[in-house]
Order: C-alpha cells, then structure tokens, then sequence
C-alpha cells in the first residue's frame, strides 16, 4: 500500500513543551538503555542455571552445548519476542489513542486481541493447519473487524469511556463464543486457551520473530509516513481538511496499520494485555515536557521503547519473584493485564464524569392491570420454560416419568436422570433470579442503567473465591464454596464500590473501576487455571462458563436461602428504593440515612451475586438485561420492577441452560456462554441509544 504525506500540516505543540532537543534524545537513550539491560537480565533468567557468565560464554562461542542450545534457541527468542511484541503493542496503543483523541483507546479496549483470539479459534475449530503468516492474516481480519465495530459505536474523537464500555462488552462476548468452541472441539482447540493468556517464550526458536519481524517494520514506517496526518488531527477535523488532509482516509490507513502491529504481537505471542494502554499513558507527561515527544514521529519510536520495556520488565519481574520452574508457566500476559488493569483503576478515579455517558431510562408509568397481566404471562412462560428444562434433554422424558419419580415408583434410569437434571434447573431458575435482583438493587443504589454484578467485577471476584477453593482441595462443599465466592465478592464489591463513592457513584467512575477490578480477577483466575493440575483446571474452566452441570440438591440449598430473604428485604424496602434512584437530595430531605441504605442494599446485591455464582458458575449479563426489561415492560415503581425482573432472569437462565444441554446434545454449552451471546448485542444497543441520546 503506497503511502504519502502532506508536506506542511503539524500539530502545534503545547505551550509547556520545551524545545530542547538534548532533552528529549536523553530520555529516549535512557529508554533504551533500560530496554537492553532488561533485555540482558532477562537473558539470565531461566530453569537451566545457565547466568551470566554462561549466557557471555554462549553469545562469544565459548560456551559447552548445553548451555549455548539453552541461550541461542531458548532465551534469546524469548527476549527477542518481547522486544518486538512490546515495541508493536506500544506504538499501536500511541497511534490509536492519537487519532481517536481517546485516552483509553488500545488494542484491549477495542477488542482488537478477543476478535484475534476469536477468529484463531474459529479457524482451529474447523480443523484447519495454518502456516505462522497464515494466521497472522486469519487474526488482523478477526481484530479489525472487532475494531471497527467498536470505533463505529464509540465514535472517532469522543465518548472516552463509551469506547471502553463497547469494547469490554464486545471482548466478552467474543470471549465466551471462543471459550464454548474450546469446549466443544478439544482436540482441534488444544493449548488455545494457554495461549491466550500471552507468553512471549517461543518454542519455535527464532522462526516466528524472523518471519513477523517485517510486518512491524512495515507498521512502524506506514505510521512515521502518515505522521504528518496524524499530527493535523489533533487540530480538529475541521482544521485538518482546511490544512489538506484527507481525514477519513488517514483514520482509516492509521487504524489499519495499528491493527497491523496489534495482530502481528498477538500472533508471536499470544494477547499480552494493556501494553497499548500503558505505554502511552506513561509517554504523554513527557510530551509537556519536551517538544519532540509532542508530535507523532517521536511519540511513536518512544511509546514502542516503553512498551518493549514493559513487556520485559513484567517477565524479568515475575521471574525474580517466583521459583523458576513456575514462572516458566505464569505467562506474561497475565502480569501485564495486572499492571494494566491497576493502571485503568488509577485512570478512572481521575477522569472526569461526563454527562449523558450512558442511558437513561425515560419515566414510564404502567398501570396496574399492565403489571399484573404482564406478571401473570411471565408466570406462564416460567412454568412452561421450567417444564421443558425437566423434560428435554440428551434423554427425552414424559409428564407421566415425573410423576412416577415423584412418588418414588419411576424405573433406575429414569429416577437417575431426573436425580441429576432437576438439580440443574433450579440452580439455573434460582441463579437467574438471584442475579436479576442484585441488578435491580445495584442500578437502583447507584443510578447507572449499565451498573450490574458482572461489569462490576462483582461476579469477577465471586468467581475468583470459589476457583481458588475448587483449584486448592477436591472435596469443596456447598456451603463452603458459597463462603468462598461471598469472600471473593465482598472484597472485590468493597474496592469497587469504596473508589467510586466520592462524587456520589458517577456513572463512568463506577463502571470503569469495576471494569478494571474485572480485569484483575480475570487475570488471576487465568493464573489459577494455568498453574493447577489438568483435572481441575478444565473444571474450573467448564464451571467458569456458567454451567450447572453436575449441581446437585445440596449446592441449591444455599441459594435458595440467600435468594429468599433477598426477595424479602427488597420487597419490604421497595420505597427506600424508589427514593434511591431519584436523586442524592430527595432521600435526605426525607430522613433517610443515605449511606447507611446504600450500604445495606449492595451489601445485599453481593450475597445474591456470589450464591449464583457458588451455584451456577460465572453468568453475565443478566443483571443487566432482566432490570431494563422490567422496567420497559412495568415502570419504575420498584414494587413491580423486582418481582418482574426476578421472572425474567430466572426465565432467561433457564432458557440458556435448555439450549445450552439440548441444541448440541450430548455436547453441552454453559448458560453463562449463551447468555453473553444474548447479552453483549443488548449491552452495545444500550450504547447505541445513549449515543443518539
């Protein structure tokens, strides 16, 4: 593709930039010389006990066999891969936050690395063998093609955290599309997952840098070309197309090279998280400071520098910190998301909150006959949902084989299967309600529409509780892996929560923040799976999908409680949160003890979340959908909005989990797996709607 730039429109610098270009060559130089002894550090590390003496002894030709072999075709595609990975996702983050003018533009946040892992895992489903550049092209066409679904519903050069929003639901859902296709083919999907996680040790030698090496040359001179362009955007549309720019053309090519870098770093490496976000971040104070770093030909070289000594500093970090034969495991992935996902908390709590951000619901009054109609069809729906979750199945069974089980006079095949599924659809009515209700009392206390456990993190720290149970011991019970999610939960809500009450729960704030604690419990729980043995990794990861496979009536017990009083307390409170949802200062001149109520009913949204996760594994999106849609169908009256969104959540998981265990039977598909599929398209219409708002 030819390239060419205007030979005048530059961004003007800001005023506080110094012009000194001694400066600004010192720090790069400083940047690059940590780069290398990162580089050289990391060239020590290793199982081998190879250190420094024998890495020099390998590098000069002096070293015996074994340790040359160890150097020359281990580690130093290892170093190597980090230094190319680094460098791409660095300058595909500074590029991509330039000409969307977007802060928290990167790869991550545009679903650029799920729509690669989606479509590597679409590929590997059907059975195909792709060659290394093969599926370098197989993942830049999933990663733009998520890319531009995200930019399209953000929008270029505004809705900071809308762009966020759209690419964590897109990611998700996209996520949970790839995690059933390796359920359902593990064979032909083996050792996708762990390559997910990112890791830039390279069990090819030099083969995969060598080839994917001009494809970042190739980026890296496309975006210096184009930095003209780019540099007269920054000026505004308007100023740009009166400087000569093609504006659409130069976002166009501009995304498509950074998509470029993005794709080739998850091709080499696997998706290394948060590398774009970071870097960037950590470059833009320097461009106050020194002219040079204000323009895109210097941001650009300097962001890559940054990127590669992030992503080396993570390896060298963990495997300072970790016994050798473990960190050989831990990939590096996992490490950056952690950066990143404190970097995005730390981002969050000072961006401003913007007005109109997220959807509002109209005020809609329904009368009294519409709610009892609507509830008396919902009841219908339910009994004939629950019904057919009893009767459908790998074994198809009879009204008349219900009734003899229950009389305790079926045959021993019968009787063992409906031992086994019944249990399974009240976890999943019962977690589906449970779910509804905590997004009910969450959008309710914090007044954001798009609050709910699983964007939260809630649901994220839950989940992370009960897998450190199920991967620590074989023999968890239900109460105690109840406890363990309440655990996970209280401490992921109490950070969550705790970071964005000044201000009065801002809407973008909050969901930020949860985002971010999201992305830390994801990465652990992705560590947790990684390092345990093979028998409990792949039943963390099956319960992780949401799956009801194996409840029996023992594990329904605590839920049932839990949701039972939940019902109760909300029913009885249903006034207090009525006036909640109004306003900050409604409450208060009526008497009520803001905080105190705030406290109590997100006290109690986090023990409905974490049962529904001790019973029915991880489950998105229903506290987010059920609410909306009892409010659209009954109004906001919160005495007809909880006993609405209760049905319909317990009538959403249920269906999921109908058509998860009978669609593809005797395969299974989690309920979590399918209701994010109906869930992430819901969640982008919302978006849609607040933008047009």
């Amino acid at each position: 593709m030819a390239v060419t730039a205007p030979s005048r429109p530059t961004a003007t610098p800001p005023a506080a930039a110094s012009p000194s270009r001694t400066g600004a060559a010192a720090v790069t130089a400083a940047l690059a010389a940590l780069v290398a002894v990162l580089a050289v550090v990391d060239l020590t590390q290793g199982t081998s006990g190879a250190g420094a003496a024998e890495v020099w002894k390998a590098l000069t030709g002096q070293a015996d066999a074994t340790d040359s072999s160890v150097v020359i075709s281990a580690r130093l595609p290892r170093a190597a891969a980090g230094l190319l990975v680094g460098a791409a996702l660095g300058m595909a983050g500074a590029i991509l936050q330039s000409v969307s003018r977007n802060v928290l533009a990167a790869p991550d946040t545009l679903a650029v690395n799920a729509g690669s892992y989606a479509a590597l895992g679409i590929a590997a489903a059907t059975g195909a063998s792709l060659p290394l550049l093969a599926s370098s092209a197989v993942a830049f066409g999933g990663g733009l093609a998520a890319a531009a679904v995200v930019l399209s519903l953000s929008g270029l050069g505004s809705g900071t955290v809308r762009l966020v929003l759209a690419g964590s639901a897109l990611t998700l859902g996209l996520t949970s599309v790839t995690e059933g296709l390796l359920l359902l083919f593990p064979e032909e999907t083996e050792g996708l997952y762990a390559w997910n996680q990112g890791s830039i040790a390279q069990s090819s030698g030099f083969d995969g840098v060598l080839r994917l090496a001009p494809l970042v040359l190739v980026g890296l001179v496309g975006l210096l070309l184009y930095a003209r362009r780019v540099d007269a955007l920054a000026l505004g549309d308007d100023a740009a197309r009166g400087l000569g720019v093609p504006v659409r053309n130069t976002r166009i090519v501009t995304v498509l090279l950074a998509v470029l870098l993005a794709t080739t770093a998850v091709t080499l490496a696997g998706p290394i998280g948060f590398v774009g976000l970071c870097a960037p971040a950590i470059v833009r104070p320097l461009a106050r400071r020194f002219r040079a770093f204000a323009r895109t030909r210097g941001t650009v070289p300097v962001a890559g520098l940054t990127g590669a000594a992030l992503v080396l500093g993570s390896d060298v970090g963990l495997r300072a910190m970790v016994d050798a034969d473990a960190a050989v495991t831990v990939p590096t992935g996992v490490v950056t998301s952690l950066v990143g996902a404190a970097f995005l908390i730390v981002l969050a709590t000072r961006l401003p909150d913007a007005a109109g951000a997220t959807a509002v619901d109209k005020l809609r009054l329904r009368s009294r006959a519409t709610f009892l109609t609507t509830t008396a069809v919902l009841v219908v729906v339910l009994v004939g949902v629950a019904v057919a979750a009893v009767l459908l199945g790998d074994s198809k069974l009879l009204l008349g084989d219900v009734a003899n089980w229950v009389r305790g006079q079926a045959g021993q095949t019968i009787t063992f299967v409906l031992d086994t599924r019944i249990p399974r659809v009240l976890a999943a009515l019962l977690a589906g309600a449970a779910l509804a209700l905590a997004g009910t009392l969450t959008q309710a206390v914090t007044r954001n529409p798009l609050a709910e456990p699983a964007v939260l993190g809630v649901t994220g720290g839950a989940a992370l509780g009960a897998v450190i149970l199920v991967t620590a011991t074989s023999a968890a019970g239900s109460w105690s892996l109840a406890g363990a999610a309440c655990v996970g939960a209280a401490v992921v809500s109490a950070g969550v929560f705790g970071l964005s009450a000044r201000g009065g729960f801002q809407q973008n704030r909050l969901v930020l923040v949860g985002m971010g604690f999201a992305v830390a419990t994801t990465a652990l729980i992705s560590l947790l799976i990684v390092l345990t043995d093979p028998f409990n990794a792949t039943k963390a990861l099956t319960w992780l999908s949401g799956s009801t496979y194996g409840r029996t009536m023992p594990d329904v017990v605590p839920l049932a409680v839990v949701l039972a009083v939940g019902v109760a307390v909300a029913v009885a409170r249903r006034r207090e949160l009525d006036l909640v949802s109004l306003d900050e200062d409604t409450p208060r001149l009526l008497g009520l003890d803001l905080g105190r109520s705030r406290l109590a009913l997100l006290t109690l949204s986090v023990l409905l979340s974490a049962a529904a996760v001790a019973a029915a594994g991880t489950i998105g999106f229903v506290g987010l959908v059920a609410p909306h849609a009892a409010r659209a169908l009954v109004g906001r009256q919160h005495v007809r909005v909880i006993p609405v969104a209760v049905l319909l959540g317990a009538i959403l998981v249920c269906t999921a989990d109908l058509i998860g265990r009978t669609v593809i039977a005797p395969a299974q598909l989690g309920a979590g797996l399918m209701t994010a599929v109906i869930g992430t398209p819901y969640f982008l219409h919302l978006l849609v709607r607040s933008r047009r708002a």
